[in-house]
């Protein structure tokens, strides 16, 4: 049994790793940034099937140094799941980009000197898949966002910073630390509370009607389970120090296939696909449709090989879109 430090917690991703992580029997401590959400975290996961006896709660914020120490303390492994993803992108990108690069850092300082063994950054595709343009070979983990090119937002950007500067941490102030990084696409599944991600709003959009239209954009997809089971096993793998791995489901989907999965499964209204010039005529006026334009029909193909080497083995795009949505009706969202 291991004590395991869990940024985030009341997050998507973050709860998720954590029921995984109670059921194999951790201690699991998570952070949020007020003391005052632990009953409704909790609740949460105890919702979900979690025995939550096992589980404690520390209060620490990604931009203040308060409180990490004591978080990492007695900790034997450190998930650091926590980052900002807003729907739309900040007017100064530092807004996004400060909190995911000091706060890693701060995590990891935190986890050095209280001698973790591993900790396992929750990383993205947008540090691995940005700024390339089209191409038909599909990325590996050998690719790296480039910051500086066509359609990279600060999103992206701030997650290719923040997973280089956690390797450089490694590799220079590391102490015999080792660092394990997952890099998921497009999020989704079981939603386990009422806080959102951005794919699962994106979902929620479509089964309410509040997406009048369907653009030309694809993404790949993940379960948030399989997300949680491939940062558990990186955790503990001994193939899986020193190295990232994307984790993704198959081929990107566009968001009409998507629609087309909702209608298939819950007989949602399908909506209209929009041409490429009504969105280009959009961006004129709506900073989303402006955000969407350079990554029209760029399909981003990703490779899973490298996870599935480890004996993982994800959900089908379907499962996953559809279990998003099945949540989204048990929480009475839609």
């Amino acid at each position: 049994m291991s004590k395991v430090l869990v940024t985030g917690g009341s997050g998507f991703v973050g709860s998720h790793v954590i029921l995984q992580l109670l059921a194999a029997g951790h201690l699991v401590r998570t952070t949020v940034r007020s003391l005052s959400r632990e009953n409704e975290v909790r609740a949460m996961l105890e919702r979900a099937g979690a025995d939550t006896y096992r589980l404690g709660f520390a209060a620490a914020d990604l931009e203040r140094d308060a409180g990490w120490a004591e978080a990492a303390a007695d900790c034997d492994y450190v998930q650091h799941v926590a980052s900002p993803f807003p729907i739309s992108q900040p007017k100064d990108e530092q807004e996004l980009i400060r909190p995911a690069v000091d706060g890693t850092l701060r995590v990891l300082r935190a986890a050095r000197d209280a001698g973790v063994k591993r900790v396992v950054l929750t990383s993205s595709f947008a540090a691995i898949g940005y700024g390339h343009g089209q191409r038909s070979t599909a990325y590996t983990e050998e690719d790296w966002t480039d910051v500086n090119g066509p359609s990279v937002q600060p999103y992206m950007k701030s997650k290719t910073l923040a997973e280089r500067a956690a390797w450089n941490f490694i590799a220079t102030e590391g102490g015999g630390m080792e660092l394990a990084v997952v890099n998921p696409v497009g999020i989704f599944g079981p939603a386990l509370g009422k806080y959102l991600s951005t794919s699962v709003e994106l979902v929620r959009r479509m089964m309410t009607g509040k997406l009048p239209g369907t653009p030309d954009l694809w993404l790949g997809v993940i379960d948030v389970r399989d997300v949680a089971s491939l940062q558990v096993q990186a955790m503990t793998d001994p193939a899986a120090a020193g190295e990232r791995f994307l984790a993704v489901a198959g081929e990107p989907v566009s968001f009409h296939q998507m629609a087309l999965i909702l209608h298939d499964h819950f007989g949602s209204k399908v909506p209209r696909q929009m041409p490429d010039w009504a969105i280009r005529a959009l961006a004129l006026i709506n900073p989303m449709a402006r955000e969407a334009v350079p990554r029209l029909g760029i399909r981003g193909r990703a490779s899973n090989d490298k996870a599935r080497a480890l004996g993982w083995t994800p959900r089908s795009n379907e499962e996953a879109i559809a279990a998003t949505a099945r949540s989204l009706r048990e929480l009475k969202l839609v």
